[in-house]
This record gives C-alpha cells, sequence and structure tokens, in this order.
C-alpha cells in the first residue's frame, strides 16, 4: 500500500479499484439506502408499537 497510509490508500482507490469493478469483484453502488438494507436486516419495531400490540385485545374466533 505503499510507504505512508493516505498516499497508499488513495493510489489503491484510484487504480485497483476501477479494475475489481470492471472484472466484476467490488460492487459499484450499494443495494440499499442503509447500512441495514444494504445488509438485508429486517427494521425493528418501535418500543411503543409492540406496547400497544400487546395491550390490544385478541379478536375471538368463533368456530
Amino acid at each position: 500500500m505503499g510507504p505512508w497510509f493516505p498516499g497508499g490508500l488513495d493510489d489503491f482507490i484510484a487504480r485497483v479499484l476501477p479494475d475489481m469493478r470492471r472484472r466484476g469483484l467490488f460492487r459499484t453502488e450499494y443495494e440499499g439506502r442503509t447500512l441495514r438494507e444494504h445488509l438485508g436486516l429486517a427494521r425493528p419495531q418501535h418500543p411503543a408499537e409492540l406496547a400497544r400490540a400487546k395491550a390490544r385485545p385478541e379478536p375471538e374466533i368463533f368456530a
């Protein structure tokens, strides 16, 4: 990566990443707008929403 980190990193980004992208070895853009979406994680429910769901009575099912 070079004799000093910032310069070596700049060289890597300018010279190696374009070649990796052309070969399909490195992504060209993210799939989601957030890290959670990019990793494919579900959005957790808000604590207040969970409390409301617990407070709601269960509907009765008649057979």
